[in-house]
């Protein structure tokens, strides 16, 4: 495993199992297979409604909570709940969780930050973040915090590399978080004659190319499936290394292709949409 250090001196797993999408039942399954493979970070989310699935799944794995790196963020409706992030460590059955995001820049995200910036200050959350936040979001954040944000969760593939909005979180020392690292299974991309190429070269697929190229460029990323081979594929990332010649070479796909795009009727949908937490089984 390699890992990340955060600017407040934490080390995080540079890849992890995401569990976006999936049913209670099958992130249970999957965060079990995950930890099982040598996995240690495990993302989740309030509005995935499989965080109590999460907490049930590391129990049963037997690792021991202080090896699991768990990751989980705030939707915008509990941003001004005073109990929000006590009802999330309850419903993850856990006394601290490692890395707190907020989840989307909606509604009144300054209180969902300093909801955040309490827990971390009571030691109930190790290190805080933002997701789906753009640069201006993040600099507003900056201008007010009074706990620094650590990771940006965000779109990032050979497609949408991000350069720009990098070198930017370099300069602050916030580190990047890729969600949908292989394109959202956007076959082009998997099929691009350059994963094929260095596929052959190092005996591994186009989507192992893919995530070894994110963590060589610093980025973290946290694939999600619920297929126990590819789960284990997905981790199988640490016995080779791409050249400079061959990070280049992967550089030039960049298109600024993204497959989200946030509007603001989007974040106002957000806003107004309350995950059933109290409900997941």
């Amino acid at each position: 495993m390699e890992y990340a250090v955060l600017n407040n001196g934490i080390k995080m797993p540079m890849a992890g199992i995401g569990t976006f999408l999936l049913t209670p039942d099958e992130a249970e399954a999957s965060v079990l297979s995950a930890l099982e493979s040598g996995y240690r970070l495990i993302d989740t989310a309030n509005a995935y409604v499989n965080e109590k699935a999460v907490g049930r799944a590391m129990k049963k794995s037997g690792v021991a909570r202080e090896e699991i790196f768990l990751e989980t963020k705030l939707w915008p409706s509990f941003y001004e709940q005073e109990d929000a992030v006590e009802k999330t460590l309850e419903r993850l059955d856990t006394d601290y969780i490692d890395l707190l995001l907020i989840h989307q820049p909606a509604g009144n995200y300054v209180a969902g930050y300093r909801l955040m910036e309490k827990a971390y200050k009571e030691g109930k959350v190790k290190v805080i973040g933002l997701s789906n936040f753009n640069k201006a979001q993040i600099k507003e954040i900056l201008d007010i915090c009074e706990v620094k944000p650590t990771v940006l969760q965000t779109e990032v593939h050979p497609y949408a590399q991000e350069k720009e909005l990098k070198a930017f979180l370099d300069k602050e020392k916030i580190v990047i978080q890729a969600w949908y690292p292989l394109g959202h299974g956007d076959a082009a991309l998997l099929q691009e004659a350059v994963f094929a190429k260095l596929g052959e070269k190092y005996g591994k697929s186009a989507a192992q190319i893919i995530l070894r190229w994110h963590i060589q460029e610093g980025n973290i990323v946290i694939p999600g499936s619920k297929n126990p081979a590819h789960i284990r594929d997905n981790f199988d990332l640490f016995d080779f290394t791409l050249s400079d010649e061959e990070m280049e070479e992967i550089a030039a796909l960049n298109q600024n292709k993204r497959y989200y795009t946030s509007t603001p009727e989007l974040l106002k949908k957000y806003v107004e949409m309350v995950p059933p937490v109290d409900e997941q089984k």
